[in-house]
């Protein structure tokens, strides 16, 4: 059973990846065009920025989450590397459990944000609803908690190697 979830987060993380870096990559292909489109051709285009900035918001989201299972989050460790040892453990039990707060808080609200907001449409992009822009908040939320969770229930699981691209790097020098 802890195989298979493991692996299931595995992929879940590939896919969290995959999503965060196709959106810079696309959002890299709009920007430009958006500014050839003005100063080259004359004839702004009204969508390139909400587009790039509803990527910017996939990649936010979408990103934290995958930087968190790779334990690659910012971190304030200042103090608490300067605790005794069983304070420690008690404290970084409590940032899990906040951290596990926050992203129910985030999936809970923003889906209720993203019904609110539902039937309204982006003024630039008439078929694009607001609510679907909100979207990524309770998805990056949702999906941050299934890595803390994990991190609750099986540990830190930064060392895989589908996390760990550098042991990926080592193995292809060696060939």
């Amino acid at each position: 059973m802890k195989d298979s979830l493991l692996r299931f987060n595995d992929g879940l993380y590939m896919t969290c990846i995959w999503v965060a870096g196709l959106s810079v990559a696309t959002m890299s292909l709009i920007i430009p065009w958006g500014i050839f489109a003005r100063y080259v051709l004359g004839t702004g285009s009204s969508w390139p920025e909400p587009v790039s900035i509803l990527l910017m918001v996939v990649f936010t989201f979408v990103g934290a989450a995958a930087s968190y299972r790779a334990g690659a989050h910012m971190a304030v460790a200042m103090v608490t590397d300067r605790l005794p040892p069983q304070t420690r453990t008690l404290v970084a039990l409590l940032v899990q459990v906040l951290m596990a707060l926050i992203c129910l808080f985030m999936a809970v609200w923003g889906a209720k944000l993203c019904a609110t907001t539902w039937n309204q449409f982006v003024a630039a992009l008439p078929g694009l609803r607001v609510g679907l822009t909100y979207a990524p908040i309770p998805i990056g939320g949702a999906l941050t908690l299934v890595f803390v969770l994990e991190k609750l229930l099986l540990g830190d699981q930064s060392h895989r190697r589908v996390v760990r691209f550098d042991l990926v790097e080592e193995n292809e020098g060696a060939a």
